[in-house]
């Protein structure tokens, strides 16, 4: 059985302080070992930026993929290796800047594996420019007059393309960030998972205190369905609270691979199917 010190690293993380990335790592951790996964069963795919630079603070298979590109790195494991465990981690410039098309499709095609978003509002790493979920107006390094483009959001347009799993954290919820880990690496197809965070050194607008005192966990809203539409506009901008937790789910949801036909009753995975083959035959052709 897994201990959280089996996937302890001997590289400390060199996060800022105050970073909303401790608690992602802390609870990614924690909720690995209460699945009862150790640092083999699963592959970790970073994007570059600040959560990439967890990849090697935690001692599990990392892979640290191109800008915006980690998606079809995760896409690709899960597909070759349907029985590992597999996470894409991506932050909210590359993954909706670069990476859109990848999360496209990857919503489309229902891949089986747990996406977390970072979602600092900004791009860190090289200090503080603007991405597409930074607020229209903000000022910021690459905008010093204020951003004029319109702000995107993440959960409407995930609902919109056609989500199976999208659920909402927030890095000052350590359980239920960690409970929504768990549901998103047990979802039956392509789990988004948006993780609101605070970026200490270039995040001033949208702070730890600010989230605090907006989000709220719907398991407390009576009210809460588990309806598309619904919590569409649950979390449009607009709205003065920001709703936490597992927002909507497809019970009905079947994954990418457990639709391909063929591959129905087959044990091995695909990468255990690889073989090598002599082309020296072919090759003299072109010589």
């Amino acid at each position: 059985m897994a201990t959280l010190t089996d996937f302890n690293s001997p590289l400390l993380p060199t996060w800022c302080p105050g970073c909303g990335n401790f608690a992602i790592w802390t609870c990614l951790k924690q909720a690995l070992v209460e699945k009862g996964l150790g640092p083999m069963d699963v592959n970790l795919c970073f994007d570059i930026g600040c959560n990439g630079n967890g990849a090697d603070k935690i001692n599990a298979y990392a892979f640290k993929g191109l800008h915006g590109r980690t998606i079809p790195l995760a896409s690709g494991i899960s597909i070759g290796n349907h029985k590992l465990q597999v996470i894409g981690i991506g932050g909210d410039g590359g993954t909706f800047d670069e990476g859109m098309g990848h999360l496209i499709h990857a919503i489309r095609s229902n891949y089986k594996f747990l996406f977390i978003l970072h979602n600092n509002c900004d791009f860190g790493l090289t200090t503080g420019q603007a991405t597409p979920t930074t607020p229209k107006g903000q000022k910021m390094n690459s905008s010093p007059y204020g951003v004029v483009e319109s702000r995107l959001n993440p959960g409407q347009l995930v609902l919109a393309t056609g989500a199976s799993f999208y659920a909402r954290g927030f890095t000052g919820n350590i359980p239920q960030l960690k409970e929504l880990i768990i549901k998103g690496l047990e979802h039956e197809g392509f789990a988004f998972l948006e993780v609101l965070q605070h970026c200490p050194t270039y995040n001033k607008f949208q702070n730890h205190l600010y989230l605090n005192s907006r989000v709220y966990d719907v398991k407390t809203d009576a009210n809460h369905k588990n309806d598309r539409r619904y919590v569409y506009d649950l979390v449009d901008y607009s709205n003065e609270k920001i709703a936490t937790g597992l927002l909507y789910q497809d019970p009905e949801s079947i994954s990418y691979y457990s639709r391909l036909e063929k591959r129905k009753g087959v044990e091995t995975t695909l990468k255990e199917e690889v073989k090598v083959y002599d082309i020296a035959e072919q090759v003299r052709e072109f010589i």
